[in-house]
């Protein structure tokens, strides 16, 4: 299946902080020497994590800069949105993702969510030692992992998917300006990832909603 993916800081830096609590559950199950299904999930959303950073757009460019790159240098991403009326565009690409590597990291995700649950019905003293990780902290990347599956499995609309599609399949072509009609679907959709990545902090909804003016 295809999801349709912004060239957005905040989403590159929610999806980036997800490694390291990955890999620190593992090397704690490890360590511990539970080789059980705990195990298996997350080493599974991993390897899935890994598989899903390797086809997010302009990754090469965000990873060694950390600042948004030229897609016209960029074969995987040759172009840059328009409005119909000239205005330049945050830039959504379409990735091809697969529903294995979705349901990976959704089963991990269900993992970490009912480990929360369990953590919260015990006392905050004996639950920093059990977890071996600040409530607070767990619960954090828990609320991270969340809003970036939520904006993984957002429907994209079809018809801007087939243009960006077409677009994306067609190597550096500069620019893509967008019908009326796609554009009003564009900005509903680049509504919903700044709602599901940016709520519940006003400031942060705010300027993560201006880069999307």
């Amino acid at each position: 299946m295809y999801v349709l993916i912004p060239d957005d800081p905040v989403f590159f830096a929610k999806f980036q902080s997800l490694e390291e609590p990955l890999l620190g559950h593992l090397y704690r199950l490890h360590r511990a020497g539970l080789e059980n299904d705990d195990e298996r999930i997350i080493s599974d959303a991993y390897d899935s994590w890994v598989q899903v950073l390797l086809k997010l757009p302009l990754w090469p460019e965000w990873h060694t800069s950390g600042t948004s790159a030229d897609p016209a240098v960029d074969g995987r991403a040759g172009y840059v949105l328009y409005s119909p009326r000239g205005d330049q565009l945050t830039s959504l690409y379409p990735i091809e993702v697969t529903a294995v590597d979705l349901g990976h990291l959704t089963a991990c995700l269900d993992l970490f969510v009912t480990a929360d649950q369990v953590r919260q019905a015990v006392p905050g003293q004996m639950r920093a030692e059990a977890c071996g990780e600040p409530p607070a902290r767990e619960d954090g990347i828990t609320d991270v992992f969340r809003r970036v599956m939520e904006v993984l499995l957002l429907p994209p609309p079809q018809q801007l998917l087939g243009t960006l599609r077409h677009a994306d399949s067609q190597g550096p072509v500069g620019a893509v300006i967008l019908e009326h009609d796609q554009e009003a679907e564009y900005r509903r959709f680049c509504e919903d990832i700044v709602t599901i990545l940016s709520s519940g902090d006003t400031f942060a909804y705010r300027s993560h909603r201006a880069m999307y003016l």
